[in-house]
């Protein structure tokens, strides 16, 4: 496991490692028994201070996804992968085929991750209405929608 950092990001640097350390075990990059860097790894590979190393793997084990192992190391206790989301799967081929066409249609990172939040946004607005609505009985009416 690698870290990259982006000072410019607005994001702390501790949940970019939480970030990056969810999206490998989500692709299935990092699975249960596998150490994590130590914190003087990720200090001299990145320059960050060792006590914000530390914050991210303290969150990672609050969750419930990485135990410390005293004079050892950090390791991965459970994976976040599924099927589709591997980092071989059919859907990640088609997704980089996609970014291909949308690269070869003039859009940059920035554009091409706008459209894809969009569309998540879109996607997941519904689905987070209707699970809310559903727990609370209650009905909800967009502008534009009759009924």
């Amino acid at each position: 496991m690698e870290y990259r950092i982006d000072r410019r990001s607005g994001i702390a640097t501790y949940l970019q490692i939480v970030q990056q350390t969810k999206q490998a075990l989500r692709l299935g990059l990092l699975q249960p028994g596998d150490r994590l860097p130590t914190a003087k790894e990720v200090v001299a590979a990145t320059a960050i201070n060792p006590n914000t190393v530390l914050k991210a793997y303290r969150e990672l084990e609050r969750e419930g996804l990485v135990e410390p192992r005293p004079g050892l190391g950090t390791f991965v206790r459970r994976s976040l992968a599924r099927p589709g989301a591997a980092a071989d799967s059919p859907l990640r081929a088609e997704l980089a085929a996609w970014t291909d066409r949308a690269r070869a249609a003039g859009l940059d990172r920035e554009d091409i991750a706008a459209l894809i939040a969009s569309v998540l946004d879109e996607r997941f607005r519904d689905d987070d209405t209707t699970t809310a609505h559903a727990a609370t009985g209650e009905s909800t009416v967009r502008h534009g929608e009759n009924g």
